[in-house]
This record gives C-alpha cells, structure tokens and sequence, in this order.
C-alpha cells in the first residue's frame, strides 16, 4: 500500500484543529510543494524567502511565527539554521489524530 501524501494527511489532521489558519495552511502547502519538487528528501533545507514565495507570504515574522506553529503543535519539525548561506532543516512528520 502506497503511503498517504503528507499534504492529505495534514488536511485530515487540521479539520480538528482550530489553532490552525490559512496561513499555515499555505505555508505547510509550499513546504511539500518544496519537498516534492526537491525529490521528497526527509530532511529537507530551504530558505524562508523560498517558501515565502511559494505561499505567497511576504511578512518573515509572519512566516516565522506559523513556522514556529507548525512545529510545535507537532505538524512538522523545524530546526531554523542561522547561517545565511544554508537553509533551515524541515521535517516533514505525520501528523497525530486529535
């Protein structure tokens, strides 16, 4: 059996989840549009300026915040990289039924 796509998975997951907002919802969609276009590496590394694009967001508190969400409420791991020249490392984890 071939496994769930982590963007329906996380679908499933937030309709019971009221912390969650469109724009976490866009930027966990550009984060598996990244993953998928980069050949579904788990970890990936990306730049916030590449996933803000993505989704469309063009606050990087903004983008930092829900990533930071996400995170924590278990949708993802993120380990932020503050060197500039590398990306941030994002796991993309399956998410638990609430």
């Amino acid at each position: 059996m071939k496994p769930k796509d982590p963007l329906a998975t996380f679908f499933e997951a937030v309709q019971r989840d009221p912390r969650i907002s469109v724009t976490h919802i866009g930027i966990y969609a550009a984060l598996t549009e990244y993953w998928r276009a980069h050949k579904k590496p788990n970890p990936f590394q990306a730049f916030s300026h590449e996933i803000m694009q993505l989704a469309r967001i063009t606050a990087s508190t903004t983008y930092h915040k829900c990533v930071r969400d996400l995170h924590r409420y278990g949708y993802l791991r993120y380990e932020p990289s503050y060197d500039r020249n590398r990306g941030s490392r994002v796991y993309l984890v399956r998410p638990e039924k609430k």
